[in-house]
């Protein structure tokens, strides 16, 4: 069982080659890397603290930090929902530390991140790819991989379809 700060070390290193911030007040920070680390070893994966996780990978795979929101969320707001990552802007006050709003769809919280548990057509539901990068591990539900894994840095080419079971 990795510590908390053992899960933040990663983190630290992606945040700052990604150009994002942390949240500067160390209160906060902590309760929010509490939230993901109790996640963590509540379930296995290290969901989003300021969301509502259903145990099931595949249901979440959207909201394992850093979620799949949170580049338009700092882009739009200048954090995160949960206002872990944030930029310079906010950071200065430049931005208004207003809520952010939810992105995530309402049917992903009560059906779950879809296209893995459904088939085709099946719901309404079309089959979105699960991609798994080579180097490290990391899984995704996306339309296409990402160009850079948050994780370890691994480029696109370094994923494959992954199916789930």
């Amino acid at each position: 069982m990795r510590t908390m700060e053992e899960m933040f070390d990663p983190m630290k290193k992606i945040a700052r080659e990604e150009g994002y911030k942390f949240n500067p007040n160390k209160l906060e920070l902590n309760d929010i890397l509490q939230g993901m680390w109790d996640n963590e070893q509540r379930y296995g994966y290290p969901s989003c603290p300021c969301r509502l996780a259903s145990g099931t990978l595949a249901n979440d795979m959207d909201i394992i930090c850093p979620c799949n929101y949170r580049d338009a969320d700092i882009a739009d707001y200048g954090s995160c929902l949960c206002t872990l990552y944030v930029n310079d802007e906010w950071i200065a006050g430049r931005m208004p530390h207003d809520p952010v709003p939810e992105r995530r769809p309402k049917e992903y919280a009560i059906k779950g991140y879809p296209g893995i548990n459904e088939q085709k057509g099946a719901g309404g539901g079309e089959m979105v790819e699960v991609y798994r990068c080579q180097v490290c591990g990391y899984l995704c539900a996306r339309e296409e991989a990402p160009d850079l894994c948050p994780i370890c840095r691994a480029k696109k080419e370094r994923f494959e379809k992954f199916r789930m079971k």
